[in-house]
């Protein structure tokens, strides 16, 4: 019997030493760059550029760390323990996906790559550490990455390809075009997604009507974004590229959305309409209670999500935007 426990103590603990020495050595062929001068993040896989994604970074300079670090830990769903909700709610600002980083001497549970549950601030300054990516996204990337990965955060006005050889990754001679993905930064008419949406967001924050924030870029987007670059100066051909949209993020930094006031917060509820109605809906996204569109009529959506906003605050549930209702949203 003593025998038996000893095999199998000893075949686990090779087992053990088998399967971690291929997934940390194999990491090498990975890295991730993150460039906080554009807010993006992309992925190398075996010398060659794979994907490029638009994230969310610190509010200001110093918060999300410069350096190079590695992925330490991989959580699913993880809980936001400060505000006790739990992992996988749609209110968690921690998304669905964590990936954990050595940054600043810390161990994988402070800074990381992780989701969200505000989608208009991805491509923004907005986060108090972590790197933000759109839910999807942050999927996507968790699947891939493995222990022990390279991760480089820089403020840089180099290309990735400088950066990655910059920081001992070697890459491919061959022509290394990012696969475009949901969070893709060069939008244009016809472009469809999350991405569309969150441009809709920023542009309808900065006064830049879309006609609804659906997800679809039509010619009201399209017009939108075309007035928005004739008054940044910037060329006028109605895609949004990284110049528009890093030029949005400035807008949306310098932005701070009013608060509802009393005296122009009235009583809303099923059939209202009007700019009080897109502000009750724009405070509602702005906490993460989807009202599918920034469009100025309360419709089931928008009830729907006065509803859920109530019933997390511990308020009377009917649906009726008033007065405790706003003064929670405040």
């Amino acid at each position: 019997m003593f025998k038996k426990i000893l095999c199998s103590l000893l075949a686990a603990v090779l087992f053990t030493i088998v399967w971690q020495i291929p997934a940390a050595s194999a990491s090498s062929d990975q890295l991730i760059i993150i460039n906080k001068k554009n807010n993006q993040l992309v992925f190398y896989e075996n010398s060659k550029l794979v994907k490029t994604f638009p994230v969310a970074t610190g509010r200001t300079a110093s918060l999300t760390p410069e350096g190079s670090f590695k992925v330490v830990n991989k959580i699913k769903n993880r809980p936001y323990y400060k505000g006790n909700i739990p992992g996988g709610d749609p209110k968690n600002p921690l998304g669905k996906r964590w990936i954990g980083i050595d940054a600043n001497g810390t161990r994988g549970d402070t800074y990381a790559i992780h989701g969200n549950n505000n989608p208009a601030s991805i491509g923004t300054y907005a986060s108090a550490g972590c790197v933000r990516m759109h839910n999807s996204d942050v999927e996507w990337l968790f699947s891939k990455v493995k222990i022990s990965t390279k991760v480089v955060i820089v403020n840089s006005s180099n290309s990735f390809n400088q950066i990655a050889k910059a920081n001992g990754y070697t890459v491919s001679d061959g022509k290394n075009t990012a696969v475009p993905v949901s969070g893709g930064t060069t939008l244009r008419l016809g472009s469809k997604g999350e991405a569309v949406k969150d441009l809709q967001r920023q542009l309808e924050a900065a006064g830049y009507s879309t006609k609804g924030i659906d997800g679809s870029f039509g010619p009201a987007t399209q017009a939108a974004v075309r007035k928005f670059q004739s008054d940044k100066k910037l060329k006028v051909d109605g895609i949004a590229g990284p110049q528009t949209r890093n030029a949005l993020a400035d807008t949306a930094k310098k932005t701070t959305p009013a608060e509802p006031k009393s005296s122009s917060s009235p009583v809303l509820k099923r059939g209202s309409s009007g700019k009080a109605v897109s502000d009750l809906q724009r405070a509602l996204t702005d906490k993460g209670y989807s009202t599918k569109g920034i469009d100025g009529k309360f419709g089931p959506a928008t009830e729907a999500a006065v509803r859920n906003f109530q019933r997390a605050n511990g308020l009377k549930v009917d649906g009726v935007a008033g007065a405790q209702t706003w003064g929670k949203l405040k």
